[in-house]
């Protein structure tokens, strides 16, 4: 499988600038590319409170909408980052989109501290079949929670995609983080972040990165905007889950409601505290 990782230095609370780079990154992957992935809230950025209401938009608006048009014109999958507006609420999401619309939509459910108050959190994990395989989606900070790979994981998850806006000098802690996630649950993991500065004078990290399910990191990138062609090599799903399955020795499952589509969309939903 041949994936594309979309480094890109963003612009807070600039769509249209946010939606052009994307687009042309889109259109610069090469033929034989299945996937392409971008950074964590890449389409508008990271808006404050006073900000996000102007900003965010329903999915079926008109930046989501101009992303799975451009899937389609390449026939190509994309994994990008939105502010979603959902009646008046507002979430930090992240979607997986294919030719034929959006496949699966996750809505970050640990939120960093500036996020309070702008997003609410989601309330469920969700694994999708694309090309045969499972796949799940997490934002930034819930990769630092072992919990939100692992509801991944016991929904079926073979490759964990992780949308990431992580910034110094917590770079380190999201590179051991990502490692961790994939070995202890045995499948790929696929992270791309954010470069260069951002608004309040952040900055942000980079490395965006490959590992496979024995937790080998396979391909780091460094802190400067980039678009970078990977390949995974499926089998080394098959070899990491030989001779053992975490999943099948655990003896504490996650506590949540399963809930199977007819589509092949699996969600954990998560307990009320």
């Amino acid at each position: 499988m041949k994936v594309e990782l979309a480094q890109l230095a963003g612009r807070d609370n600039d769509t249209a600038y946010n939606l052009e780079r994307a687009l042309a990154a889109i259109n610069a992957c090469a033929a034989d590319t299945q996937l392409i992935m971008f950074p964590e809230s890449h389409l508008m950025g990271f808006p404050c409170t006073e900000s996000v209401a102007e900003v965010a938009e329903p999915l079926e608006g008109p930046t989501v909408s101009a992303i799975v048009a451009a899937a389609r014109d390449r026939n190509i999958a994309v994994v990008i980052g939105t502010s979603e507006r959902d009646n008046g609420r507002f979430y930090n999401t992240t979607l997986l989109i294919t030719p034929e619309g959006i496949a699966l939509k996750y809505r970050k459910t640990h939120l960093w501290p500036s996020e309070r108050g702008v997003y609410e959190a989601g309330d469920r994990f969700a694994t999708c079949l694309w090309n045969g395989v499972r796949v799940g989606l997490l934002i930034c900070y819930d990769i630092e929670f072992p919990e939100t790979a692992r509801a991944l994981a016991q929904l079926g998850a073979e490759l964990l995609l992780v949308t990431n806006g992580n910034m110094d000098p917590y770079g380190p802690t999201h590179r051991t983080a990502i490692m961790a996630r994939a070995q202890e649950n045995q499948a790929f993991a696929l992270m791309v972040n954010r470069v260069e500065e951002g608004d309040g004078g952040v900055l942000f990290a980079g490395g965006s990165a490959l590992v496979d399910p024995l937790g080998t990191l396979l391909f780091e990138a460094g802190r400067d905007e980039g678009q970078f062609a990977l390949d995974l090599d499926l089998e080394r799903l098959t070899a990491a889950r030989r001779d053992y399955r975490y999943l099948e020795d655990q003896r504490l499952k996650l506590p949540g409601e399963l809930v199977e589509h007819a589509c092949g969309l699996r969600e954990l939903m998560i307990p009320a505290r």
